[in-house]
């Protein structure tokens, strides 16, 4: 049984002007990126690079369609690296153009195409939640069949995951708030993985002490007080990346994709409105099993009796950010029905990590809880 991999070379840089310099940004370099990101940080560095920005191709989650129309545009182009500096969107779809055969990408996630990496891959997160820099899966909604889908290969780990703190300073405190609390379910969902080892537990614990005592300060001392923190929830969701690259994530994930599919509900969002439902399902399931070492971790966190451990959890979540039920979202009694199914038959490769098996009437019954 593997323990751990950790395939990416780690670096950090107190500076975005220190990371150019160092990796000597040149004309044989494709950045992918948002313009919001890249004029304050890059824009007065003169890069030769070719850069090409996300939003320009559409918004929202990463899907195949807009990864098309990027691919459209840099063919052609003799890049030797593709350096992505973003979210989850920008990482996820930046992953697969370090690849020989990218399109068409329906054929690429259904593994009709070869899949050979020929260019170094740089991914320089600008959230503190996707972990996608440490991980070997690219996550697209697919239009065309209505449902998200993860390709996951090692030639997809990238290179070099960079982490530049300076990058989070002007991120607003909502998608703080939801990059945050998915790095948070990343490091529970893969403690509690089977899969899990004694060394992605020892991320995944980390991680949750970060993240967990940090929102502790921002609830009790307001929105600011994250700052000073950043770095910390920078290196927190690092942590959580590297556990569920190893051990995978599960049921949360899984539930989650179709509310994000149907809805454009953004990922971390759409984790945290179906959370702390699963986690009570997996405690009524099963209760004496692994799950009371992570419910310790949290209590002696939180300073709060295991028998409440989900209600205080769900208490300090929702000073950071309050969770909108299901209804909110646009989701119908009959979506719960067209979710339920998706899960069960799409979803396999994320159920396979529950901690308890969940049957589709489980599944349907986290759903109407959280309606």
């Amino acid at each position: 049984m593997r323990l751990l991999s950790i395939k990416p070379v780690l670096d950090y840089y107190a500076t975005c002007k220190e990371f150019a310099d160092t990796l000597q940004i040149n004309e044989k370099d494709l950045i992918i990126t948002n313009e919001y990101i890249y004029q304050p940080f890059f824009g007065s560095m003169n890069l030769k690079a070719t850069v090409l920005y996300q939003e320009k191709y559409g918004t929202g989650e990463p899907s195949d369609e807009m990864a098309e129309k990027i691919y459209a545009d840099m063919k052609g182009g003799d890049f030797k690296r593709i350096i992505a500096i973003g979210g989850g969107t920008i990482i996820d779809i930046s992953k697969l153009y370090a690849l020989k055969n990218v399109s068409p990408i329906l054929d690429l996630y259904d593994r009709k195409l070869e899949i050979v990496k020929n260019k170094e891959l740089i991914l320089v997160p600008t959230t503190c939640g996707t972990g996608s820099e440490v991980t070997n899966i690219s996550i697209l909604e697919l239009k065309s069949r209505h449902t998200k889908m993860g390709l996951a290969t090692d030639e997809l780990y990238a290179d070099a995951a960079v982490m530049i703190p300076e990058l989070l300073n002007g991120l607003p405190f909502k998608f703080f708030a939801t990059s945050s609390v998915d790095a948070l379910i990343h490091a529970y969902e893969s403690y509690l993985s089977p899969k899990s080892s004694p060394y992605t537990e020892l991320f995944a614990r980390e991680a949750i002490n970060l993240i967990l005592k940090g929102y502790k300060k921002i609830a009790a001392e307001g929105e600011e007080a994250r700052k000073p923190l950043l770095k910390e929830f920078l290196i927190a969701s690092n942590y959580a990346g590297i556990a569920f690259g190893n051990a995978g994530v599960g049921a949360v994930h899984a539930m989650s994709y179709p509310l994000g599919a149907a809805y454009h509900v953004p990922h971390g969002e759409a984790n945290y409105a179906l959370f702390v439902g699963v986690c009570k399902a997996y405690q009524k399931g099963n209760p004496n099993g692994k799950i009371k070492e992570v419910n310790k971790i949290i209590c002696d966190i939180l300073g709060c009796k295991e028998d409440v451990v989900y209600q205080e959890l769900e208490k300090l979540l929702t000073a950071i950010l309050k969770r909108k039920p299901l209804h909110e979202y646009g989701v119908t009694k009959d979506d719960i029905v067209s979710f339920t199914d998706n899960v069960m038959t799409k979803q396999g490769r994320l159920t396979a990590n529950n901690y308890v098996p969940l049957d589709a009437a489980a599944v349907k019954a986290i759903y109407e809880s959280l309606y």
